[in-house]
């Protein structure tokens, strides 16, 4: 299957190796927005502005007050931002996020996007998920994608794509293309292989109004819950650079079709 994706990428995506080595800004909050890539080539995505935030940090563990505190998310208040999950085996939610956010930023720069991420390591704390939302607000991204892996019942698997549903004075006029977006996203996972989840939601796509990020949204956005962590077979996958690639690969893929259709 990852040929599959390989080769349906390769007529709107030019491949790009990836790129690592962020610097570290040691402990306290992320500057939310500090690591923008500048567009790359002349490319599909030339002009396009693309915002991708690597869900938790790896700082958050050690600031718990800092991250307990409650912030409005547009129907209620929620934490500033939580530690995340892991697998059984201690290979950890934040790490994959931004491992997968790093490899795909440089897919979408070298088709000419100009990719910013909210965090630009995988040491600091948050930064809250208001502050991350309002990157991709502030820089009228054209598209904004959340990466995740769940923490589901063990007996579960699967990816599920979360998408905003209507939240009074917010979210309104975006609903409809996250939505598209949604479905772009769910139909490229599926040639990779991770299935839809079994577990939650509806062939890969599950509506919320319980998450910041997407009841603030001014630009299209969902949130990619990329496999169930607690789930030996998924978990075995997401510890797996290949699979990681290979999803990248898949997103990059429906963020283009996406921002070209």
């Amino acid at each position: 299957m990852r040929h599959t994706v390989l080769s349906r990428l390769a007529a709107v995506v030019a491949l790009a190796a990836v790129t690592a080595g962020c610097a570290a800004t040691g402990h306290g909050r992320t500057p939310p927005g500090d690591a923008a890539e500048p567009a790359g080539p002349a490319g599909p995505l030339d002009g396009l502005v693309v915002v991708i935030d690597p869900g938790h940090n790896g700082g958050n563990a050690d600031a718990p007050d800092e991250i307990a505190e409650p912030v409005e998310v547009g129907n209620g208040e929620k934490p500033c931002d939580t530690t995340g999950t892991e697998t059984d085996d201690g290979y950890a939610e934040h790490a994959f996020n931004f491992d997968v956010a790093t490899r795909l930023s440089a897919l979408l720069t070298e088709s000419g996007a100009t990719v910013i991420l909210t965090r630009e390591d995988d040491t600091g704390v948050g930064p809250c998920i208001t502050e991350r939302v309002a990157v991709a607000n502030d820089a009228g991204a054209d598209v904004s994608l959340s990466i995740h892996a769940d923490g589901g019942p063990g007996t579960g698997s699967g990816f599920h794509i979360m998408e905003p549903v209507p939240i009074d004075g917010h979210n309104e006029d975006v609903v409809v293309p996250s939505h598209d977006l949604a479905v772009l996203l769910a139909e490229a996972m599926k040639a990779t292989r991770m299935p839809p989840a079994d577990y939650i939601g509806t062939d890969g796509i599950n509506p919320r109004d319980d998450m910041g990020g997407l009841n603030l949204t001014t630009v299209p956005k969902v949130m990619v819950e990329c496999g169930n962590m607690r789930n030996a077979d998924d978990a075995a996958l997401l510890k797996d650079a290949g699979f990681r690639q290979e999803l990248a690969e898949a997103l990059a893929e429906g963020v283009t079709r996406f921002l070209t259709s």
